[in-house]
């Protein structure tokens, strides 16, 4: 447990310090943020404003968590050092950061506020979504565990839900399908999410905080122990590491936001959107609580709805709005709301969903007792 406060403390001081720092270099090479022309007019003002944040974030993450196993093994020479969940977990994360990372130069480079076309983001993404998901399935431990399963999930595995009901084979690939929406869809939820300053990273540090006590929960009641009931046990490979992961992450987001609340002196880009998205994805996946991350995830999958519904029902009636702009954080801009009170808000329900998934997750093991 000591690890987790080490890497969360180490990760809160390496975006506090590291991002005015990446500010400056960012000002001092001209690297800004273009605003859309059709957005909300009080936007405007934040053009030029630096942008790729998310690379802060990202390294913060991969340094905090190595020095955290660093520390350990000093202390402990015994300690086998990151985990296969871990790895995997950075991979995921820190392709989906390049992927961003990419998109976010090429709009600085052609002076636009578009960068990669839509089929080159969505290949790259796969590519990543696809390794992710193939290293996932591999590197049992000891007990036979690998970081993910072929059953799809909610608070645990569904037995009933095994992906591979026709065959490994056809299972694996299943599975990476299956993956990959989930992971389309948490980068995306996240990435329209990042709209107004604060309100992506502050969301996200909520939906890291209860991951970091899921992991920590699923450690003391891991399947093998003697004191834990077979009924109510967690079939997850390294749930301690996971919440040392989920500890960075919450870490690096909070002092990231020192910096990132309104008026923003930096964005994050999707340099962090799709590098936060990809790691929510991860965690849904590796914790073993897919289906629970529509729960936990609720004010993403709250936003990326409102994108949906605009556009089916743009599409359907030629050419009328459920809402005066979508993502729905830009709805209420325009109906007068100033910005800092959406973001409040907007909080105030990305809190009541995790605190909702927490609830959901705590209850489902009670009522197996």
């Amino acid at each position: 447990m000591i690890a987790l406060l080490i890497g969360s403390a180490l990760s809160l001081v390496l975006a506090l310090v590291g991002t005015p720092l990446f500010i400056k270099l960012l000002v001092r090479r001209g690297y800004g943020q273009f605003i859309r022309d059709d957005g909300p007019t009080s936007h405007h003002t934040k053009r030029g404003t630096p942008t790729m944040g998310g690379a802060v974030i990202v390294a913060a993450v991969i340094a905090s968590y190595l020095l955290t196993h660093l520390v350990e093994w000093m202390i402990s020479p015994s300690h086998t050092g990151p985990t296969a969940s871990g790895w995997v977990l950075l991979l995921l994360m820190g392709g989906m950061g390049l992927v961003g990372f990419a998109d976010d130069f090429l709009k600085i480079s052609n002076q636009r506020s578009l960068g990669l076309r839509a089929w080159q983001k969505i290949v790259l993404q796969g590519i990543v979504g696809v390794a992710f998901a193939i290293l996932a399935l591999n590197f049992p431990n000891e007990a036979g565990r690998t970081p993910a399963s072929m059953k799809i999930s909610f608070v645990r595995d569904i037995p009933w839900l095994d992906l591979a009901f026709a065959g490994t084979v056809l299972g694996a690939i299943l599975f990476v399908i299956w993956s990959n929406l989930i992971v389309t869809g948490a980068t995306n939820g996240v990435n329209l999410t990042d709209g107004l300053d604060g309100l992506a990273a502050g969301a996200s540090v909520m939906v890291f905080a209860a991951y970091m006590l899921m992991g920590i929960w699923q450690f003391n009641q891991t399947c093998g122990s003697v004191k834990v009931p077979g009924e109510v046990c967690y079939e997850v490979r390294d749930p301690l590491d996971l919440a040392l992961l989920a500890g960075t992450l919450m870490g690096a987001l909070v002092g990231f936001l020192w910096w990132n609340t309104s008026p923003a002196k930096i964005f994050m880009g999707d340099t962090g959107s799709l590098a936060i998205g990809g790691a929510v994805a991860g965690f849904a996946i590796l914790s073993r609580t897919e289906l629970l991350l529509v729960v936990l995830a609720g004010l993403f999958v709250l936003i990326s709805m409102s994108v949906i519904i605009q556009v089916a029902y743009f599409k359907l009636s030629g050419g009328k709005r459920v809402f005066k702009m979508a993502p729905l954080q830009h709805h209420f801009e325009l109906k007068g709301w100033a910005e800092v009170t959406v973001v409040v808000r907007f909080w105030i329900i990305a809190g009541l969903c995790v605190a909702a998934g927490l609830g959901i997750f705590y209850a489902e093991w009670v009522v197996g007792l």
